[in-house]
């Protein structure tokens, strides 16, 4: 998992670095929409595999490495570091903690948009659903609904772009967009790049939406003048498509910028070829021939497929590491020469459950592989791995810390 979520930091980053160097500054907010939306979710698809190359000379082989299994000899007796596990179900649970109560925040900022709908006065103009807000507040559309002043509007005082404004975001979808980076906010709270592209994302809506208006009635330098007009509001709506977001110098340039196709082509060309290669790169599987030993009999090759069900110890992974702890015994040479360091062990879990091909790949020797080994073979069955419903061997390589006391 560790693995997973670095190499999904590290695409997270690059794909918003290309972002920065290439588009930021470019008129060509629809592929730059596409694009940001399109890096959120390969930096998430391209880790897990699902999309890979694989050199055509190398043995495919299915395998998981599970996560160290650390052994300390304290008091003459050997123990599991079960601290390090209950770290873990401590960071977990702030963690889920942390996700319960954003979840909640996201559906009461959901349900204001509903009270706000049915406490109101509705009005339709030009086709859009137009909810008179009682009080003052700063025009915003969410989802197909746009949420004015009444006052104003009553008095006439809400400029037509404004309206224009909003109608763009509600005919773009944007607050589709809005709700699948809020969600990823959520799950991983504790990254803070998702901030930047939070931030990406919906300031080229307001290119989009700024854009549209100034297609439509022609006339930049008064938009503008609006614009300026309501800058001073800093009325932030959670979940909403406001006028006033990030009303800067740069969103000005952006109107009365010249878009060169030819550039845009080339940095679309860019762009894509970058993301070609950060695919090509996180995707590729290497397999040493080496490492690799070719069965003869189909019937016992080791499964190649995705594993739909990874096999699992009586009691799960826990209990597995506390059987091994619980089990091994420092062999007295060992102890004697108080040896620390680790030894790496292979092994095969079969369709019927056991246990076969246990083997050490790195020994610190003194009997400690040999130990390793013996534990193993003393496993109860495990529950097999399967793939489209079939049960297939799985082959596990596990790292074991060894510690003494010095």
């Amino acid at each position: 998992m560790m693995e997973y979520l670095l190499k999904s930091e590290l695409l997270l980053l690059l794909f918003y670095a290309g972002y920065k160097v290439w588009l930021a500054n470019e008129k060509m907010f629809r592929f730059n929409r596409v694009y940001l939306l399109l890096s959120l979710v390969f930096s998430f698809l391209i880790p897990s595999q699902i999309i890979s190359f694989q050199s055509a000379a190398s043995n495919k082989i299915g395998s998981f490495s599970l996560d160290e299994l650390v052994i300390q000899k304290s008091n003459e007796n050997l123990k599991t570091v079960v601290d390090d596990l209950n770290l873990s179900n401590v960071i977990f649970g702030i963690y889920f903690l942390v996700v319960s109560v954003l979840i909640i925040r996201f559906i009461l900022n959901l349900y204001t948009f509903y009270r706000k709908i049915k406490i109101n006065e509705t009005q339709f103009i030009n086709g859009e659903k137009v909810i008179l807000i009682e009080g003052s507040t700063l025009t915003h559309s969410f989802w197909n609904t746009i949420f004015i002043n009444k006052a104003a509007f009553k008095n006439n005082k809400i400029p037509v772009e404004l309206i224009a404004h909003e109608k763009a975001h509600l005919q773009q979808k944007h607050t589709l967009d809005i709700l699948f980076i809020e969600i990823l906010q959520i799950v991983f709270w504790f990254n803070p790049i998702f901030i930047l592209y939070k931030k990406a994302i919906k300031l080229n809506h307001e290119f989009l939406a700024d854009e549209a208006v100034n297609i439509r009635y022609n006339s930049i330098s008064k938009y503008q003048n609006l614009l300026l007009e309501i800058a001073s509001d800093k009325t932030s709506i959670n979940l909403a498509s406001t006028i006033n977001y990030l009303i800067t110098k740069k969103r000005f340039v952006m109107m009365t910028k010249k878009e060169c196709k030819i550039k845009s082509a080339l940095k679309a060309f860019t762009i894509i070829a970058f993301s070609g290669l950060l695919l090509f790169v996180f995707s590729h599987k290497s397999v040493a021939q080496e490492n690799n030993e070719k069965l003869k009999d189909d019937s016992q090759a080791i499964a190649v497929d995705p594993i739909e069900t990874q096999p699992e110890f009586p009691g799960g992974m826990e209990a597995f590491y506390k059987f091994i702890g619980e089990n091994f015994k420092m062999p007295s040479e060992a102890a004697k020469n108080k040896v620390s360091g680790k030894i790496y062990l292979q092994f095969v879990v079969e369709k019927e459950g056991h246990l076969s091909e246990i083997k050490v790949l790195k020994d610190l020797g003194y009997g400690l592989g040999s130990e390793a080994i013996r534990i193993l073979k003393l496993s109860p069955k495990w529950t097999a791995g399967s793939v489209k419903g079939k049960p297939v061997r799985v082959l596990y390589s596990l790292p074991i810390t060894i510690k003494t006391e010095k």
